[in-house]
């Protein structure tokens, strides 16, 4: 075997890792609904391969598992192969998205995290308060986790999702506005009920959804924003709380910052408007000419800055750091807005 893994086979690790021990049929079925187009005899020589290798083992009756060196391997990853995969992946659902935030209708790209149906109760009241804040309206959609998970074999989970922030690139390309992701990262974010109670950058314009005062960390991926944004919750760089409970520091948001054509700026900035404010979250715009907060230099002349942290990246920080998430996607797919409910009326349809 190979010493560097390609990415199909490092693809496949990750789904043995989140799904372990797991066989290959199962295995077959993951990889399709991935994007590849496999059959199971060539899983069946991938995993044997993987095997040999020492990557992982077979338990009798149950599939495969990873082994000490497979997961070591899979941490190690092949940092190209796999950043080049989120790309193709944010490029085909952002040409895929059709909502339309004047009309509120279409498809948006959903983040979503899996709880334990005993815990959603306690999920619900854990995201309600986000309601009550100006990253309002806070909407999402509840589903068994079988109904749209294939591999999901339990009836004790269900998937929660909420709007993706890389909808709103989506949006500005339906419109013709090619925005160019360029970094994610950490901001510090205030609700603006005291503009004078932490130094920012920032605007406390109310259409924004709050303020986002400054960046305290930006990583810059080439348009790789999604692995970034779940290595930083992952890591637990986020705090989501301070946003509602009248903290005495600034919440820690994740976000996505984009550039987009200063010709557009009017359009692209009343798209952004809007789409913030039937979806809720923050955004910031900045000209070249304008101060911060930027996540590092200034755009060039010629484009605009627009930072944007959405309800679904919300979601997931709040929910991975209060230990209710079993697994989460910052990029599960494409939802009709009809499926979305703001929390209150979830939450009222509990028994």
């Amino acid at each position: 075997m190979p010493e560097n893994l390609d990415r199909r086979a490092y693809d496949l690790l990750r789904l043995i890792d989140g799904h372990e021990p797991i066989g290959s049929i199962r295995l077959v079925d993951l990889l399709n609904r991935h994007g590849y187009s496999i059959k199971g005899r060539t899983v069946r020589l991938m995993l044997s391969d993987l095997d040999e290798a020492g990557h992982t083992e077979k338990i009798p009756g149950k599939g495969r598992r990873l082994t000490a060196k497979g997961r070591s391997e899979l941490e190690r990853g092949h940092v190209s192969a796999r950043l080049e995969q989120v790309r193709e992946r944010i490029r085909t659902l952002t040409g895929r998205v059709t909502y339309d935030p004047f009309e509120d209708t279409g498809e948006i790209i959903a983040a979503s995290v899996t709880v334990r149906r005993a815990e959603l109760d306690a999920a619900l009241d854990a995201i309600e308060p986000l309601a009550e804040t100006p990253l309002g309206p806070i909407r999402i959609a509840v589903e068994d986790a079988s109904l749209v998970d294939a591999d999901s074999e339990s009836p004790d989970l269900v998937r929660l999702s909420a709007p993706s922030s890389i909808t709103l690139d989506g949006v500005l390309l339906s419109r013709g506005i090619n925005a160019d992701l360029r970094t994610a990262g950490i901001v510090e974010y205030s609700p603006g009920r005291d503009p004078d109670a932490f130094p920012h950058e920032g605007s406390f314009d109310p259409d924004n959804g709050g303020a986002i005062l400054r960046y305290t960390d930006a990583i810059s991926g080439a348009g790789s924003t999604v692995d970034v944004v779940s290595l930083l919750i992952e890591a637990g760089r986020t705090a989501v709380r301070p946003a509602f409970d009248d903290s005495a520091v600034p919440a820690l948001f994740v976000v996505d910052n984009r550039e987009f054509p200063l010709t557009r700026y009017d359009e692209a900035v009343d798209l952004a408007i809007e789409t913030r404010e039937r979806l809720g979250g923050v955004f910031d715009v900045r000209k070249p000419r304008e101060d911060g907060p930027f996540p590092t230099e200034k755009p060039g002349w010629g484009f605009a800055s627009m930072t944007y942290g959405a309800v679904g990246e919300l979601v997931l920080s709040l929910l991975v750091a209060d230990g209710y998430a079993e697994s989460w996607e910052t990029l599960s797919g494409l939802v009709p807005r009809s499926r979305f409910e703001p929390v209150a009326a979830v939450q009222t349809r509990r028994p």
